[in-house]
Parts: C-alpha cells; structure tokens; sequence
C-alpha cells in the first residue's frame, strides 16, 4: 500500500509539481515552462522571486530571522508598520497589526469590531471569501467545500446578494434583500459588522456596485455599524491602485491585507480607524510569526516597488491588453461558451456559460487541462467554478501576457460546446 504523506482534503488544481519561477514564469520538475496566470493565487503581483525582495530576504536573514513582536519589538515589524499605514489611502489616522495571512486578518477583525462595538453579529454577501479557519468558513458565502462536514460554525452571520454589474444583481435589489433582514430575521441593533470584497475574488471577480458601496456606508454611519472591506485578493495594485475600495469612493473602518503584502512571503494584516484598533485590553492582539522579520523585509521591498505610478502603469497596461483581446474574441465567436469578462484592471475573469446561459463548469475543467498541456496556468473561480481568473503578475513582460493571452485563445477555440 502507498503511502502520500500530504492530506488527501488538499485540492490541487494542477497536477504538476514546480520546481522554480522568474516573475510570471515556472517551470516544473520535468523542465517544462509554463506562463503563470494564476501567481500563487494572487499573491504575486510583482511575479516571481522579484530581485528587491530577494535581496531584502536575503539581506534580513543574515541578521535576525525571527523574534516575536509581542516578546521584544524589532525594526521591520515597527518600519513596516509606518510605512503600511502611510500606503492606505484614507483621511483618517491608521494603525493596525501583523498577522501571518489574510485569514487571520479576517479573525482579529472580528475580535476587534466584536470588542469596539459589544456586537457579535455579522452580515457578509454571497459568494463571499474570506478564509479557511472556522469563524472565516461562516463568513465565506458558498458551503461546498468550505463548510461541508465541519458542524455548527461561530456566528451569528448573516449573508447577503452581493451586487454587481458582473452577476446582474442590482443595487435596489440587495438594498431589497438587507430591508428584508432587518424586518424578518435580526434586529439592526445588534450588527457589529458588514465585511465585504471591494472586487470579489474566489466569487469570480466581481465588481462591487458603486451606488451601494457609498449606500453601505451611509447606513453603517446611521446605525453605528463599522465596515470592513476584504482586500486581501484585489489589494496591493491588482485593479491599478492600491487598494481597490478608492473606485467606490468610501473609506472602511477595517482593511484587511494579505497575498500580495510581501512578494510571496506569508504575511497578512488587519488596519484602519485607530481607535477600533486599540479598543482591545492589552494582550488581546498578537502571536508568535505575525509580523516575522524576514515577511516584514519582503513587504518593506515591495512597497518601495509599488508607486502609484507602477501600480496605474501596470493595471492600466495588463488590463487593456486583457480587454482588446476579450472584445476581439467575442466579435470573432472565438467560442460559444465564451461568456462575460468580469472585474476591473487586471483583476478579471472570464465567464464560460452554456448555450441556454448555465454555467459551463465542464468547459472550464476541460479549459484548464487544454491550457496547462500547452504552458499556461489558469485558476478556476465562480460559485459554479465557471469563471476563469486572470492573476499574472502585474510586472510581467508584455510579450509574456501576449504569449499566454494567444495560448488561452486557441484554448478556448477547442472547447466542447
């Protein structure tokens, strides 16, 4: 009987193991190369082993690999915070912590909006992602297989549509859906939280309706509810600035941060409104990795990289390539499952449906094992696993994006109607 050592709950998308990788290429053991449109699922927006990071991790392990901040304080976890909370573009003053991914952004949050308010209550959308620990699974806005034979999950959580020129749910509709909760199933008085995706990630990148992220934030301001916006995924340049939440013309009271933080080294964090972040008796933040030193020199790194001028550079680069090619497509029926592209920047997805307007899932399976035979890694996203997401790495070269964007083309051409 064989042995496999590695969890068989684990899913791998692609059945190859890597061996090494130059900003948006890998290649695998058998030397195979391959385009990477997928980046680690969004964490590298600067590609592979960027030449500052390396250099930054590289430099940082020869003089201090690990302390924990709540222990001793040490100069990266403290520079980096100064220079994070200069990099969130709000009004008011920042602070905020380490973690060591987005996930555990998501759990300090609820820890820190549970003790500012004296609420436990929280209203996440549908189609939501925001990790994979057991208070995340609840807020998460898909069951399969997130919360499948895991039992009764900490709560209260409440969800709702998730409004987006994307999915054809208009911002009437969920502002019909939130007055319909309120009514009929928990009193308004007793939310601590709304948390929401600036652009939905796992839920097929999706677009937050403008009109009722700036109605969210009104009635968060009339009924003393705070707001957090989830850029782990679309955060850090991925849309064409920094964070996502500024093209909805609102300012969170939490942003949680992660992937793209620190140029491939775990590292997440929880910041916003100084006095949410501080409400918490001494203690009540921390841990032992969050804000390790090697992690904060790859983040210090990468923030000198990401100028806003990079950042509109690349966004507005990547993007534009992505929707000319799209648009040549659809005039040309490159495919009759080609459906929708989604997101905005170079944070998009294409939506493959059937004939009759279903979700092709069955297609995009075929589409990924077409893709990677000839040297292009996809992600699958979408409540039906029918959105492909495209997450190159925002510095990749543009006859890079034009090689994969013409193997996705062809790709697309095979598949079964």
């Amino acid at each position: 009987m064989s042995h496999d050592p590695i969890s068989q709950s684990i899913s791998i998308v692609h059945p190859i193991s890597l061996s090494h990788g130059k900003n948006a290429e890998v290649w695998d053991t058998a030397g195979k190369r391959y385009i990477d449109f997928v980046a680690g699922i969004g964490v590298l927006n600067l590609g592979h082993c960027h030449p500052a990071v390396v250099e930054a991790i590289r430099e940082q392990a020869t003089r201090l690999t690990h302390y924990a901040f709540n222990a001793a304080p040490h100069t990266p976890y403290i520079e980096l915070m100064e220079r994070l909370t200069a990099f969130i573009p709000v009004s008011y003053p920042v602070s905020g912590m380490l973690t060591n991914s987005g996930a555990e952004a998501a759990e300090n949050a609820l820890k820190i909006v549970r003790g500012a308010t004296g609420r436990t209550a929280v209203i996440a959308f549908d189609g939501a992602f925001h990790g994979r620990t057991l208070a995340t699974l609840n807020l998460n806005g898909k069951v399969a297989p997130y919360k499948q034979k895991v039992g009764v999950l900490p709560g209260p959580v409440y969800h709702l549509p998730y409004p987006s020129a994307d999915n054809g749910v208009t911002c009437a509709e969920a502002l019909k859906a939130m007055d319909r909760l309120f009514s009929v199933e928990i009193d308004v008085s007793d939310i601590a939280c709304f948390i929401i995706e600036p652009v939905q990630g796992e839920g097929g990148f999706l677009a937050l309706d403008i009109e009722f992220a700036q109605a969210l934030r009104r009635f968060c301001d009339a009924k003393n509810i705070l707001l957090i916006a989830d850029e782990i995924q679309s955060g850090f340049g991925r849309t064409g600035q920094r964070f996502a939440f500024s093209r909805l013309g609102i300012e969170p009271d939490l942003i949680l941060l992660g992937k793209s933080i620190a140029g491939g080294v775990p590292l997440g964090a929880v910041v916003g409104r100084k006095a949410l972040m501080d409400n918490l008796p001494k203690g009540g933040l921390g841990g032992t990795y969050s804000g390790n030193p090697i992690a904060c020199a790859a983040a210090l790194a990468t923030l000198d990289v990401m100028t806003d001028d990079h950042l509109q550079r690349w966004g507005m680069q990547q993007g534009a390539a992505i929707v000319s090619r799209y648009e040549t497509w659809r005039a040309r029926h490159l495919s009759p499952c080609l459906g929708r592209l989604t997101g905005v920047g170079a944070m998009r997805g294409i939506e493959l449906t059937n004939a009759d307007g279903t979700p092709a899932s069955r297609q995009l399976t075929q589409l990924l094992g077409l893709a990677r035979d000839a040297g292009l890694l996809l992600m699958p996203s979408g409540k039906s696993r029918h959105i492909i997401r495209l997450l190159a790495p925002l510095t990749i070269e543009p006859e890079v994006l034009e090689e994969g964007l013409d193997i996705l083309q062809t790709c697309l051409a095979q598949l079964d109607e």
